[in-house]
Formats: C-alpha cells, sequence, structure tokens
C-alpha cells in the first residue's frame, strides 16, 4: 500500500499524491439516496501514448486515418506525457456532488470511462432522472450532438425530456450553458491572475487571444451556433475582467490535420497563428493566450498552446503566455451547481 501510495505521488498529474482520482478512483460522492443524478459528459482522453490508435477510432467512429496523422497525434501525447482530462473531470465532478449533495455521474464519449457505462450505473441504480450537462459549454453538433446521442442512442434534436423514452429515466439534457455568468466569472478570475503575472515579466501590457476549438466551415453555414457562442463567451469574460474592447482578440485554434488553407473541408478561423502574426505585425512582440472553450488541461491546450502556439510565437521573436485552466476551480464548481439547480427547480 505505501508503495502504491508513493507512486501515486510521483505521477498524479493534479499533485493529489495517494488521493489521486485517476490512480486510485478516490470519491466522495453524496449516498445515492436522491431521486435525482447528474451525468458530466466529456471527450474523453487516451492514458498513454500507446493508446492513442484505439482512442482515434473511437473518435472518428471506427474510419480509419492515415498512419502519419495517428502518429502525429501519438507524438504529442508522448510529449505531454499524460493528458490530465478524466482527473479533472473526476475532480469536477467530486466538487460539485459536494456541493449539491447528489450523485454526480462522468462519462466520456470517446475513452473510458465510457458514457454508455455511465447510463447503464444510472439505469441501475434507479434514479428517476438525470441531468446531463457537457462541459464543453458552447453548442455545437459536432460535440454536444455527438454526446446526446451518446446518451440517448438516438438522433433526438428536441430538448423535451419527455423525448427520450427509450431510457430508463427521465433525461434532462443540457444543451448549451455558454453563457453562464459564474462561467464568465471563473475564467475571468484566471485571466486576471495570469495576465497580471505576465505583464509583469513581459513589463509591458500584452495583449489577449481568447481562443476556442475549431469546427468545420460547413458546421456553421448550416446554422450551428457554435461560432457566435464562443465568440460571446470571449465577450462576457472581458467584460467580467474588466477589459477594454482593444485589448482582446479572438481567434480558432486546433483545426483539423485536413481542413487548412485552401482545404476543399475548411475550418472556421481565424488561426492563432493568423492572430499571432497580425498582433506583431502591429508591433507587439508578446502575446497572452486564455482559452475559454476548454475547461481544463488536456492536449490542446498542454500541446497546441504550450508547446505548438509557444514555439510558433518564439519563431517569429515573440514571446507567448497562457491563462491557468479553469481546472478544479470553485467558481466552476459553483457554475455548475447553479446550472443544475435551475434545472432541478424547473422539474419540480
Amino acid at each position: 500500500m505505501a508503495e502504491a501510495a508513493a507512486t501515486s505521488r510521483q505521477t498524479c498529474p493534479l499533485r493529489l499524491g495517494a488521493a489521486c482520482y485517476c490512480a486510485n478512483r478516490v470519491s466522495s460522492f453524496a449516498p445515492a439516496t436522491a431521486k435525482t443524478a447528474v451525468l458530466l459528459l466529456a471527450h474523453g482522453s487516451p492514458e498513454n501514448p500507446n493508446q492513442v490508435p484505439e482512442f482515434l477510432g473511437y473518435v472518428t467512429g471506427g474510419r480509419a486515418l492515415p498512419p502519419q496523422v495517428v502518429e502525429e497525434i501519438r507524438h504529442r501525447y508522448s510529449l505531454i506525457g499524460f493528458s490530465p482530462l478524466a482527473c479533472w473531470t473526476r475532480l469536477q465532478a467530486d466538487q460539485l456532488s459536494q456541493e449539491l449533495q447528489l450523485p454526480v455521474f462522468v462519462g466520456m464519449r470517446n475513452w473510458k470511462p465510457f458514457i454508455a457505462d455511465a447510463v447503464k450505473a444510472i439505469a441501475a441504480q434507479n434514479f428517476d432522472r438525470a441531468i446531463a450537462v457537457c462541459l464543453a459549454p458552447q453548442n455545437s453538433r459536432t460535440s454536444v450532438g455527438l454526446y446526446r446521442r451518446a446518451v440517448t442512442g438516438t438522433d433526438v434534436a428536441s430538448n423535451d425530456v419527455t423525448a427520450n423514452s427509450a431510457l430508463p429515466f427521465t433525461l434532462d439534457f443540457v444543451d448549451e450553458w455558454h453563457d453562464q455568468p459564474l462561467l464568465a466569472k471563473a475564467f475571468a478570475e484566471n485571466l486576471r491572475a495570469g495576465w497580471a503575472k505576465a505583464n509583469a515579466e513581459y513589463g509591458g501590457t500584452l495583449p489577449i487571444i481568447f481562443t476556442a476549438h475549431s469546427v468545420p466551415a460547413r458546421t456553421i453555414t448550416e446554422g450551428d451556433p457554435y461560432e457566435a457562442q464562443s465568440k460571446e463567451t470571449a465577450q462576457l469574460v472581458a467584460k467580467a475582467a474588466g477589459l477594454a474592447d482593444d485589448a482582446w482578440t479572438f481567434a480558432f485554434q486546433s483545426q483539423g490535420m485536413s481542413g487548412g488553407a485552401g482545404s476543399a473541408n475548411p475550418w472556421i478561423g481565424p488561426t492563432v497563428e493568423e492572430t499571432i502574426l497580425n498582433l506583431k505585425a502591429k508591433g507587439h512582440r508578446g502575446v497572452f493566450i486564455h482559452p475559454v472553450g476548454f475547461l481544463c488541461d488536456h492536449v490542446e491546450v498542454l500541446y497546441d498552446i504550450d508547446i505548438f502556439f509557444k514555439q510558433f510565437a518564439e519563431k517569429e521573436g515573440l514571446r507567448l503566455w497562457r491563462g491557468e485552466s479553469l481546472n478544479g476551480s470553485k467558481t466552476l464548481t459553483a457554475a455548475l451547481a447553479d446550472l443544475v439547480r435551475s434545472r432541478v427547480e424547473a422539474l419540480t
């Protein structure tokens, strides 16, 4: 036992030692005495680089990817060592459970613990209803839509909780919460702290680039609200942080490998690289990136921003800083709690 605890202290990405959520599945969830459960949904992430091919199979629905793409993604995971997405999600779930005094389950779309297993667990414990919240606040059919389908096993698009008759419990699915006030406050708290420190190191005022994950352009042209909601989140965070309009800009990051310039299937921009070059042309010699489309550290933050964008900026003669992800933010927990409470009240 002592050896296991020592190993956990060495490897826990959250620095929780023997209380590591991933190593020991530690949880202080409230006893299952309530009739309502909460289900937090996330993308999922492999636990080590060797699992990348299997993970990508879930992401693509079994569609094979070119070997060079698989190897590039495996390489990115090897550089960050470990993606703590599942650990942070479990911690967020645990904090939310304590706040609400309700059982909170975790389901991942593309890795363990899978959404289907979480749904089975909720059903096995005979809950009357479940409130499902995607840890992707901005609504897109490429993310939230796929989470809904994974929970229900259907393509139900309606918000009508009675529409999910195939489930043994009533499902209340939260499709979007990009404008939740406490979410903006949580992002703003980390922004102010990180920006102040970065400005002191820089010796001036850094321009801020808010980012969110890009999606295929055709998704937006077909009516998806994701682009507008991502920008609205950024505006709300800027307002909460007291930023002037000219202090920040917005870019989409992590475009798909097949969606670059000139592609027949482009993804939305502007890209972070384009935005950095534009700021350089205006005379800036540093930038501060603050992602508002992600709630915790994972490969799109730890590799795309901390490694790739930082190296890109350095090659252009700029320094780059990043705001801390929300991760275990208690304000994020409060935002999720308010969101769930509002749905509970609506159902009673």
